[in-house]
């Protein structure tokens, strides 16, 4: 049965000027408002003006007639209308006022300050108005910035941007995960899942999918419990799962119990292919430079520097020393194990003031043989130029958002330069080895111990070879996402043959490849006439090369989590840590909104 319309939804109400004057309404915002009073009349009706007029102010208004009634009219309008503009102008302010709360709190979060830092923001912004603009000085009094306030505004963006997230996965064609695990400065394990995917467009995500806090152990199946949360959560569908990348540890790769055997064990039961296990090849590289086992050369550089760096007296008067030789650098470098990259940096500087440290431990009394032995002078050289191109190399490898294919190219390049090296210095060719050129140049009293340095690195080679061998399982699959064009047809997977054929003869295409991003080109690819071609590089475009976005987010729970705030909880960790990293930006209009905005009190 259908409802009856009320009678007044049929008629077309209009409000008539001569109401203003006979009644004292005016026609505000579609509303019938009585300039009196300012009460409200539901409908543009004139028996329910004309009743309200009687009853509420006909004995008091019924006197003015003429041009005195229609200057009283234009003076309650003026009243009205500022009135209107006093409230809009107030709610603009409150507006402005959160808004503003809402950019502290995310400025503070990103740089990794206390939550009370806002109090101070606070005193700094009144103090500065005082000064610059004391008349408006009360604005910025209304500014909402106390510790619990700002605490707020982080979780609620936080929040908005993890639903933010879970909107953009659930239009993924395909993801891929970055895993990796370690424990904060009150040794709970936290472990970090990043997310890089693509959609139908080639549109890239990579966002923090989630920081898990691990309380017992951390076995493979912990871990792995941990990811199924996460993935549930985002709502992902683990048949567009396409690689997952850690950091090599045996929670990650057991072949039983480790994270990527559960998940191979997961994908079995609904039939659905392995994804791509990838070593973090940062990881991998760092490893391969342990294969040049040069213990005699750092034993000797480490306690050197830690004689001039651990006492004070030392260190000052080393650093004087050097001020008076106009030496190249002004002081001497820690090694540090940790870091990848500390031992080139700590074996340069250490070479280039060579003879300053060997004067100066000799004024010390401190007596070295190895820093006047002409054979350790060449093993230091040496070193010294083999873990300068090591560095090159990681730093090639780091970075956000790189693709595959060119960290592949990089590993391949850099076991062409090991290949090159072992031939040149098997003939004391020593172009690409600056360092050890240059000595070479003084003539040492020892012949550069060829056997020795080659030895080293054919080592480093066939541990390239050994580490990287699973990178390269995977070159035809790499090779055909990096260049469809110069693969040959017949070593690629049927389903694809057909589809290079025809896109290997379309000039168009061919001149469309070079100036375009890999993502882009691929984007420009009709669905319809390479459909396997897309899909190929929608999964390929997802995979991370590297743990890097892990080990660059661990950094920074360092800072946040560090022994002076090492009360923060898991939940703020992880809303402040979303922030810091997120390429997103969170919806603050949307999260104004939602509340009823007033000033700070």
């Amino acid at each position: 049965m259908m409802s009856r319309k009320r009678k007044i939804d049929s008629e077309c109400r209009i409000f008539k000027e001569q109401w203003t004057y006979d009644y004292f309404f005016v026609n505000y915002k579609e509303r019938a408002v009585c300039l009196i009073c300012q009460n409200i009349v539901s409908v543009f009706k004139e028996y329910n003006m004309r009743r309200h007029y009687q009853t509420q102010h006909k004995d008091k208004y019924d006197c003015l007639v003429g041009e005195v009634r229609k200057d009283k009219i234009l003076k309650l309008k003026n009243i009205l209308t500022t009135q209107q503009n006093t409230f809009v102008k107030q709610k603009q302010l409150n507006i402005s006022s959160l808004r503003a709360s809402f950019q502290v709190a995310k400025l503070i979060a990103c740089t990794g300050r206390p939550f009370v830092e806002g109090e101070f923001v606070k005193e700094c912004l009144l103090s500065v108005a005082k000064e610059m603009c004391p008349e408006k000085a009360d604005l910025f009094s209304t500014v909402s910035l106390s510790g619990s306030t700002i605490t707020r505004r982080i979780e609620e963006m936080g929040d908005n941007l993890h639903q933010h997230l879970q909107n953009s996965a659930k239009k993924l064609s395909y993801f891929s995960l970055a895993l990796d695990e370690s424990n904060d400065v009150r040794d709970s394990a936290q472990l970090l899942i990043f997310i890089r995917g693509t959609n139908d467009y080639f549109e890239v995500t990579e966002e923090l999918a989630a920081l898990q806090s691990i309380k017992g152990t951390t076995t493979g199946e912990d871990i792995y419990e941990k990811l199924c949360q996460t993935v549930n959560d985002l709502e992902l569908d683990w048949a567009k799962l396409a690689s997952v990348t850690t950091d090599g540890a045996p929670s990650m790769v057991g072949s039983k119990k480790g994270v990527i055997a559960r998940i191979n064990q997961e994908m079995d039961k609904h039939n659905h292919s392995h994804p791509i296990a990838i070593h973090c090849l940062i990881h991998q590289q760092a490893l391969c430079s342990k294969s040049l086992k040069w213990d005699s050369v750092m034993k000797i550089v480490v306690s050197c520097v830690n004689f001039i760096r651990a006492n004070a007296l030392n260190h000052r008067q080393f650093q004087e020393f050097l001020s008076e030789l106009n030496a190249a650098y002004e002081d001497v470098l820690y090694h540090t194990e940790v870091r990848w990259l500390s031992r080139g940096r700590v074996l340069k500087h250490f070479y280039d003031l060579l003879p300053q440290i060997t004067a100066f431990l000799l004024s010390k009394n401190k007596e070295v043989p190895e820093l006047n032995d002409a054979e350790w002078k060449w093993h230091l050289a040496f070193l010294t130029d083999i873990t300068e191109l090591l560095n090159s190399f990681n730093v090639q490898l780091q970075g956000k958002g790189k693709l595959i294919c060119d960290m592949q190219s990089h590993v391949k390049a850099f076991e062409v330069k090991l290949g090159l090296l072992i031939k040149q210095v098997k003939e004391e060719n020593f172009c690409h080895l600056p360092t050890t050129q240059s000595l070479s140049a003084e003539k040492p009293l020892i012949a550069f111990p060829n056997k020795t340095c080659v030895d080293s690195l054919e080592r480093l080679q066939k541990e390239f070879q050994f580490r990287f061998k699973e990178l390269h399982l995977h070159e035809q699959d790499i090779q055909l996402f990096r260049n469809p064009f110069s693969i040959d047809i017949e070593n690629v997977d049927t389903i694809y043959q057909m589809e290079l054929a025809e896109l290997q003869n379309c000039d168009s295409l061919k001149d469309a490849f070079k100036p375009r991003s890999l993502p882009n080109f691929y984007a420009s690819l009709p669905s319809e006439t390479y459909p396997n071609l897309r899909n190929h590089a929608l999964k390929m475009a997802t995979i991370f090369g590297s743990t890097y976005v892990c080990e660059q987010t661990f950094s920074r729970m360092k800072h946040l989590k560090s022994p002076t705030r090492s009360r923060l909880t898991d939940a703020h960790l992880h809303h402040l840590l979303r922030l810091a990293v997120t390429n997103m930006e969170p919806d603050i209009d949307y999260l104004i909104s939602q509340k009823q905005a007033h000033s700070s009190h």
